[in-house]
C-alpha cells in the first residue's frame, strides 16, 4: 500500500508541475488591457475556471490525500518496538549521575523576596 500510494503521490506532484506550466499567466494581457479595450481586468479576468484550473485543483486535492496518507504510514512505522524497551530501561539505570539534588522547599538567602 505505501509503494502504490507514493507512485501516485509522485506522479500526481509531476503532473501538477506540468498542469501549471500550461497554464497561462494572469499577467499575460496586461499590456493588452491598456490600449486595445480588452474586456477582461489588467491581471486576467476574475473568477473564470478553464480545464487546467480545474484539473490543477483536483490534483492537488490528491496530492494533498497521498501526502496525508504517507504521513499516516510513516507514524505506524516509526513506533517503538517491544524489543528495545528493556535496552532503554539497562541503560537508564546504568547512567551515573554526579548531579546535586535540589531542594524545592528551602529557598535560597541569595534570592530577593
Amino acid at each position: 500500500m505505501e509503494k502504490l500510494t507514493l507512485i501516485v503521490h509522485i506522479l500526481t506532484g509531476i503532473a501538477i508541475i506540468g498542469m501549471i506550466l500550461l497554464q497561462q499567466g494572469k499577467g499575460a494581457e496586461a499590456g493588452a488591457s491598456f490600449g486595445s479595450g480588452a474586456s477582461q481586468t489588467m491581471l486576467g479576468s476574475a473568477g473564470s475556471w478553464n480545464f487546467f484550473s480545474k484539473v490543477t485543483a483536483i490534483l492537488a486535492t490528491i496530492f494533498f490525500i497521498t501526502s496525508f496518507g504517507l504521513a499516516v504510514i510513516a507514524k505506524d512505522r516509526a513506533g517503538v518496538k517491544d524489543e528495545i524497551l528493556p535496552s532503554l530501561e539497562v541503560i537508564e539505570q546504568s547512567m551515573d549521575t554526579d548531579l546535586p539534588e535540589v531542594d524545592p522547599v528551602n529557598k535560597s538567602s541569595d534570592l530577593p523576596e
